[in-house]
C-alpha cells in the first residue's frame, strides 16, 4: 500500500510519525526516522529497500576509503568505483529496456532476430533522485567538503529521509547530513510554517495539477481526434500540471520535514516568469541544474576552455538531463531541445540587445519584460510537446496539426468541454491557476504571500488557513474511493 503525499495513509503515516519522533529521547530519534523512511519506501515495494541500501552501502564505504586514501589517485579510484557501481545499478533498472529496444532496432535494420529478455525489470521508485543524492555525497567527501560520516545510519537516514527521498528535492550531504546530528526541538512558528507550504503544496496538486491532469490526458491519449486548438491549450495545460503536480511534492516534503526541524532547499522559485531559457533553468527543479552544474558542467570544464568547449559542455548537460528523466528518445529530443535554446540563445544574446538599441526599446520596461516571459514560456511548451507524447512520431503530428490544423473554432463549438471537464471545472481550474499565478508573481518579486499570512493578526490568519484547507477540501480531485494519484515525477 503505497503512503502518497495527497492519500488518506499519509494523513496517518505523517503525524504519529511526528509525534513520536517528538516524543523519544533525542539520541535515538534517527533511528526512528531511519526505521519510518524505510518503511515509507517499503510500502511500494519491498524489494526496492534492499536497492536503496545497496547504493547507501557502497557510497558509505567510498567515503570511508576517500577519506582514509594515501594518494590522490587512490581516492579518484574510489570515487570511479563509486560512480561506476551506482550507475550500472540506475543503468540496469532504468535504461534495461531502452537498449535492448534500441539494439533490436539496429539489428532489424540487418533482418537479425531481435533479442528477447527472459525476465522482467520494474524500475525502482525514486532511483534517480537517491541515487544522485547518494553520489553527491561521495563527490564532497572526495573534494573535503564535508568529513566522511562515521555514523552509517545517520548517513543511511540522509540517503532515505522519507518526506524528499521519492521525489526530491535532491539534497547535498552539506546540508541535509549535517542536520542529522542537530537537535530539534519542536518549534510551534516552524510548524506552522511548515503545515502552511503543506496545505500550499496540497492546493496546487489536488485543485489545479489533478484536474488540468484529466484535460491534458483526455487530449493526449487520443491526440488524432482534436483539433490543433485543444492540443495547444492540451500543451499549455500540461506546462501548468508538471510545474503544480512537480512543485507541490517539493513544497509538501519541505513542509514536512520544517515540522520535524529540518530545513530542506527550495526546488522551484516562479520558473515560468523566467525572461530567458537560462533564467528557467535556475529557477526550475534547481536540484537537478545545480548537481548537474556541480557534478558534470563543472568538471568537463564548465565555461573555461573556450566557447566552443563550453557550448559542447552544455549539450552534454542537457542530453544526460534527458535521459535522467526517463529512457526514450522523446526525453533525449526534449533535452537536446532545451540545450540548443541555451546555446542559441548565448549566440544571440549580443545581437538582440543591438536590435533593441537600433529600434530605441528600452529593455527595462515592463512591458518588454513580458514580452521576453511570454516568448520563453513558447518555447518551454514546445519543449513540453517531446516530454509529454508517448513516441516521438506522436510529438511530430501534434506539432504538425497544432501549425497546419489550428481550427480554433472548434473552441466555440463545445470543444473545452469534450476534454473531460465540464464548464464548472474549467471555470475551477482557470481561478486556481489565476491565484497561483498571483502568488507566483509576488514571489518573483521577493514578497513571500506565506510570510504575510503568518505575520497577520490572529483573527485574519486563521480564516485565511481555513479557506485554503476548505478550498483543497471542496475543489480537490479525488479518485474512486479517495483514492491518491501518483505524482508525475515519481516515475523518474
Amino acid at each position: 500500500m503505497k503512503v502518497l503525499f495527497n492519500s488518506l495513509q499519509f494523513l496517518i503515516f505523517f503525524p504519529i510519525v511526528t509525534l513520536v519522533y517528538f516524543a523519544i529521547p533525542q539520541k535515538i530519534r534517527y533511528l526512528w526516522l531511519l526505521g519510518a523512511s524505510y518503511y515509507f519506501y517499503m510500502c511500494w515495494n519491498p524489494e526496492y529497500a534492499l536497492l536503496m541500501l545497496t547504493s547507501t552501502a557502497i557510497t558509505y564505504l567510498s567515503g570511508f576509503f576517500i577519506e582514509r586514501g594515501k594518494t590522490d589517485l587512490t581516492r579518484k579510484i574510489m570515487v570511479g568505483v563509486s560512480f561506476s557501481l551506482n550507475l550500472a545499478i540506475l543503468f540496469y533498472f532504468k535504461y534495461f529496456y531502452f537498449t535492448v529496444d534500441n539494439i533490436n532496432a539496429i539489428r532489424g535494420l540487418f533482418n537479425l532476430k531481435a533479442l528477447v529478455p527472459r525476465f522482467d525489470v520494474i524500475l525502482p521508485v525514486g532511483i534517480s533522485f537517491y541515487t544522485f543524492q547518494a553520489l553527491s555525497y561521495t563527490v564532497d567527501v572526495y573534494r573535503k567538503e564535508i568529513p566522511h560520516e562515521k555514523n552509517f545510519f545517520k548517513y543511511a537516514l540522509f540517503v532515505s529521509f522519507f518526506p524528499q527521498l521519492v521525489a526530491g528535492p535532491i539534497e547535498r550531504s552539506k546540508n541535509l547530513l549535517t542536520q542529522m546530528s542537530e537537535k530539534h526541538a519542536f518549534n510551534y512558528n516552524k510548524a506552522r510554517e511548515g503545515f502552511l507550504l503543506m496545505l500550499w503544496g496540497f492546493f496546487q496538486k489536488l485543485v489545479i495539477a489533478d484536474r488540468a491532469a484529466i484535460f491534458v490526458n483526455t487530449v493526449y491519449n487520443d491526440s488524432s481526434n482534436f483539433s490543433g486548438a485543444m492540443l495547444c491549450i492540451a500543451t499549455v495545460l500540461f506546462a501548468v500540471q508538471i510545474y503544480c503536480d512537480f512543485a507541490s511534492y517539493s513544497l509538501i516534503a519541505k513542509g514536512a520535514a520544517k515540522v520535524m526541524g529540518f530545513e530542506l532547499m527550495d526546488n522551484f522559485r516562479q520558473p515560468y516568469l523566467s525572461v530567458s531559457i537560462a533564467e528557467f533553468w535556475r529557477r526550475w527543479h534547481i536540484s537537478l541544474s545545480g548537481w548537474f552544474k556541480d557534478y558534470l558542467y563543472i568538471p568537463l570544464g564548465g565555461n573555461r576552455k573556450g566557447t566552443v568547449r563550453k557550448y559542447f559542455n552544455l549539450m552534454v548537460v542537457f542530453l544526460v538531463s534527458g535521459l535522467w528523466h526517463g529512457a526514450s528518445w522523446n526525453f533525449v529530443i526534449w533535452g537536446i531541445i532545451h540545450g540548443i535554446y541555451q546555446i542559441a540563445g548565448d549566440i544571440t544574446n549580443n545581437s538582440r540587445k543591438l536590435v533593441c538599441e537600433l529600434i530605441n526599446v528600452d529593455r527595462t520596461k515592463p512591458q518588454y519584460i513580458w514580452f521576453r516571459r511570454g516568448i520563453t514560456f513558447v518555447l518551454v511548451c514546445f519543449a513540453w510537446i517531446f516530454f509529454r507524447s508517448e513516441t516521438l512520431t506522436q510529438a511530430l503530428d501534434i506539432i504538425k496539426r497544432i501549425f497546419v490544423g489550428f481550427e480554433p473554432w472548434t473552441l466555440y463549438e463545445g470543444g473545452l468541454t469534450s476534454a473531460g471537464l465540464n464548464m464548472a471545472n474549467l471555470w475551477v481550474l482557470f481561478l486556481g491557476v489565476l491565484v497561483h499565478i498571483l502568488v507566483s508573481i509576488k514571489g518573483y518579486s521577493g514578497i513571500s504571500v506565506s510570510k504575510e499570512v503568518e505575520e497577520m493578526h490572529l483573527l485574519a490568519r486563521w480564516p485565511a488557513y481555513l479557506a485554503l484547507l476548505f478550498a483543497i477540501l471542496i475543489f480537490g480531485i479525488y479518485g474512486p474511493g479517495y483514492a491518491a494519484s501518483q505524482f508525475i515525477y515519481f516515475q523518474f
